[in-house]
Parts: C-alpha cells; sequence; structure tokens
C-alpha cells in the first residue's frame, strides 16, 4: 500500500488521467497529498470525470481545487509546449493513450498519433523543461510511463512474462504501445531524462468503460442482452483490481531507481469464459431471474491476432519494492459487479453517446 507523496511534488501531471486507470491515480493523490494535480486529457470517448468530481465533494472545503483540468491532445505540440510551461511539473505520470484492442484493427491511425506521436511530443518537452530546472528540482523530477503486457505478445501455458521477456506486439494497439516504451527507454538512454516504466496486466474495478470485458458482460447480462465472447473463450488473462495498479504505480515512481522497468499483475488468471461464468454466476443469487444468466453467453467470430495468454511474474516488484496486489480476484469481481448494479444508468449514458463501441476489449 502507497501512503505519502513526498513534500517536493508540489505540481503533479497526469495525463490520460480521465480514463480509467488515471481518474483512479488522481483520486489516490488526491486523498494521499496536498499537491496540485494537472490532468491533460483530450477528453475522448473513453473519458469521463464523473468519479473525480464525485471525489473531490467529499474532500475538506480547503482541498476542492488541488484538481485543474487541461483539455489538450498530446498530438498538439504547441498547445502542450504552452500548457506544461504554465504547469511547471515536478513529476509526471503518463497515461494518455487510445487502447482499445478492437478499436485500433478498426482504426490504426488515432493509435499512432495518441501513442507514439504524442508520447514523443511530451518526451520533447519535458526533456526541456528537466534539463532547465534548478539541480534540487532536477534530482527529485522523474516522468513514470504507464503500459502494457500486450506489448510482449501472447505466452504458453506455464509460462510468465517478466521484465526480460521481448517484445513481440501482434495488434496496433500493443504495436503503438510497444514503439511509445521504445521511446521513454531512448529519451533516458540518450538524453539522461530520468524514467520509470511499468508494464500492467488486464485491469478491472468500479468506472471502467462499459465497453470493456468485465463490466460489458455485467451490463447485457442486466439488460437481457446477449453476452458475446470472443472464439471459445479459452483466452486467457492476469486481472488486476485497477487501485492495486494505482498503488504499484505510485510505489514504482516514488521508490524504483531512474530508468527501471516493473512488470504488474495480479496473480489472477481467468479464461474468458470463465470469468463470464462466475458473473452470471454471482448475477444468479443477487437478482435472480427464470432463466440462468449463463443462457444468455453466446460465442461470436475470434477477433484477428487475438493472443491467447497473458501472465505476470510479480517477482522483482514484490522483491524490491514489497509490493502485492491486496485485491483477489473474488472480492473485486464482486466489488465491481455490486458498482454496476448500483451504476446501470452511468452504462446506459455511455453507450447512448458511443454506440458503436460495444465490443468486447
Amino acid at each position: 500500500m502507497f501512503n505519502k507523496v513526498p513534500d517536493f511534488c508540489k505540481n503533479i501531471l497526469i495525463t490520460g488521467g480521465a480514463g480509467f486507470i488515471g481518474s483512479c491515480l488522481i483520486r489516490k493523490l488526491l486523498r494521499s497529498s496536498d499537491s496540485i494535480i494537472y490532468n491533460i486529457d483530450k477528453l475522448g470517448y473513453a473519458s469521463d470525470l464523473e468519479s473525480i468530481d464525485r471525489e473531490i465533494k467529499s474532500l475538506k472545503y480547503s482541498n476542492k481545487n488541488r484538481h485543474k483540468l487541461i483539455n489538450i491532445d498530446l498530438s498538439n505540440k504547441d498547445l502542450l509546449a504552452k500548457a506544461i510551461k504554465e504547469i511547471d511539473p515536478d513529476f509526471v505520470f503518463h497515461l494518455a493513450a487510445e487502447s482499445h484492442v478492437d478499436r485500433s484493427i478498426n482504426g490504426p491511425e488515432i493509435f499512432v498519433r495518441s501513442n507514439i506521436v504524442g508520447t514523443f511530443n511530451l518526451l520533447e518537452i519535458l526533456n526541456e523543461h528537466y534539463q532547465n530546472l534548478v539541480l534540487e528540482r532536477k534530482k527529485n523530477f522523474r516522468f513514470h510511463h504507464v503500459s502494457t503486457d500486450e506489448v510482449f505478445g501472447s505466452i504458453r501455458l506455464g509460462a510468465k512474462f517478466s521484465e526480460k521477456s521481448p517484445y513481440n506486439p501482434q495488434s496496433p494497439y500493443s504495436a503503438t504501445k510497444a514503439a511509445s516504451d521504445h521511446l521513454v527507454r531512448a529519451w533516458q538512454a540518450t538524453y539522461g531524462f530520468p524514467i520509470t516504466i511499468s508494464n500492467c496486466s488486464n485491469n478491472y474495478g468500479p468506472w471502467q468503460q462499459p465497453d470493456k470485458l468485465i463490466p460489458l458482460i455485467i451490463y447485457r447480462a442486466i439488460r437481457n442482452e446477449t453476452i458475446p465472447i470472443y472464439g471459445n473463450g479459452e483466452n486467457i488473462r492476469d486481472w488486476i483490481f485497477v487501485e492495486d495498479h494505482v498503488n504499484a504505480i505510485l510505489n514504482i515512481a516514488f521508490k524504483a531507481s531512474d530508468g527501471s522497468t516493473y512488470c504488474v499483475g495480479g496473480c489472477s488468471e481467468y479464461s474468458n469464459i470463465e470469468v463470464a461464468n462466475l458473473i452470471c454466476d454471482f448475477l444468479d443469487k443477487e437478482i435472480p431471474k427464470k432463466h440462468n444468466y449463463r443462457e444468455q453467453i453466446t460465442f461470436v467470430d475470434d477477433r484477428p491476432g487475438h493472443d491467447f495468454r497473458y501472465a505476470i511474474d510479480n517477482s522483482l516488484i514484490s522483491k524490491t519494492l514489497k509490493w502485492q496486489p491486496n485485491v483477489s480476484f473474488e472480492k473485486g469481481l464482486k466489488l465491481t459487479a455490486n458498482w454496476y448494479l448500483d451504476n446501470l444508468n452511468w452504462c446506459d449514458k455511455f453507450f447512448k453517446n458511443n454506440k458503436n463501441f460495444n465490443i468486447l476489449s
């Protein structure tokens, strides 16, 4: 568990702070620091500020103005440079990315523009900012880059990804994230720009966009719609509760050595059909119908380049930073399902505004 942000962090910049993981990170920082949180986000389809707004309402009056939203696309270098000059950041968390695999297959250009060009622009501007800092601020500055285990491709049964795993991306999304990882490392090696990187497994939890696997299963089950599962449902993912991931990010960013990379996983491997069945069985107990929810599951054609299995070896972060996932998949899934049952209107609003995106991640 991460408890305290260092006192030197007066101004923290987070890119993609209106996204699922970014907003969870902001909520955590609002609770655990006195820092000003600058949130650069282009407010795309997956952005949502409601969770941050709710968190701010729960804070003491004196803390209510610490979240500053800046609506900018990272691909706009001039606007980005102006914003960073005004923010004058002490620490940076880079989470902004297009992240839906299916959408990357149907339209890869925006993924290249956001994930590669956007990261390049950010590195260029922030490196100039870093080089001009006074010595005391310079020694504390860091850029933490949040990435995915999908950059490694698929892995055979019995094996796990580690920090030494070779890159083998199989989708436009994972290829652009791999490219951004390499750019971040290159800026550290070439310019001495201080960085850390984390590659994480599949996140889930409250406030995740409902076109993702777990919330989509919950939503469609309750709305009496078919629950689509790719292929035979045997694709395996390592699931991590989003708050565990955020604690790992903070531990790496503030405690790890410069240039470090850490793999972060939830130690919870389940196939897609196992996840669907667990959710359906939970709903059978909580909100029983005349039929079994499993009867709504239907198998659909698999997507191109669908990686069979992801799994993370947590040994390095466990040994060096004493981090472990705190929320079991069983507990996290119940917490998540109950949250969506209480917030179905939020999901309805999402699908009303994004009619083409009710597909599986």
